[in-house]
């Protein structure tokens, strides 16, 4: 028996075949328990075509994204909406409030958090979108499955078969990329042989704006 994360489908939107069951849609939520995230995708690629992904970010208190990290092609845009938000980009601690706006470009490594005693939100363009969305969801997915730790990160086998599959799309700020790539080549083949993947799956569900967890 395998949890797996449900998201819940943007109001009229029907999913008829496994790729589309797959694939992020605009409207959709997802959910992370750990980092205490909830993601609404403002604008998916099923509507910009890959240019960019647009989403809704409600943090809870002491909320925090899982890792510091760095994406090598794509830029960030960060514009707070309410509440307050602390970014740490690229050596730098910025602290944001409603209005305020933050960009990451490519390759400056970051990270966020809440640091007030209420939800904050804010919204983020990920320009281009590569694969951020079946990224952001497998890690969701896995979380809401307590299958990660309590910063949110899976075990390390696991880890590096996603890893290697998100390389464009997301790295450590450190060790170097040519260590991080030796240290992918030989952990993604044994997370391969324990059976992990790359993505974990999703069953969809026309359910209340949120999260569930379908036994499958």
């Amino acid at each position: 028996m395998v949890a797996r994360l449900v998201i819940a489908d943007a109001p009229g939107v029907k999913r008829d075949t496994d790729k589309e069951r797959d694939m992020i849609r605009t409207g959709d939520i997802i959910e992370n328990p750990v980092t205490g995230e909830r993601m609404r995708f403002l604008e998916a690629s099923d509507v910009t075509g890959g240019e960019y992904t647009l989403i809704e970010l409600t943090l809870a208190p002491r909320g925090f994204v899982a890792m510091a990290h760095m994406h090598p092609y794509q830029t960030e845009t960060f514009e707070v909406v309410s509440g307050t938000v602390t970014f740490k980009v690229a050596g730098e601690t910025v602290t944001a409030e409603a209005g305020d706006v933050v960009t990451v470009e490519p390759g400056q490594a970051h990270k966020f958090w809440n640091v007030g005693e209420t939800e904050a939100v804010f919204r983020t363009e990920v320009r281009p979108s590569l694969k951020f969305e079946q990224m952001v969801e497998t890690m969701f997915a896995l979380a809401a499955d307590g299958k990660t730790n309590k910063k949110g990160m899976p075990n390390p086998i696991r880890l590096a078969v996603i890893a290697k599959a998100y390389f464009d799309d997301v790295r450590l700020p450190f060790p170097p990329v040519a260590l991080q790539r030796l240290g992918l080549a030989l952990g993604a083949p044994t997370g391969r042989l324990f059976g992990y993947e790359q993505t974990y799956a999703v069953v969809p569900a026309s359910a209340p704006a949120g999260l569930a967890i379908a036994e499958a």
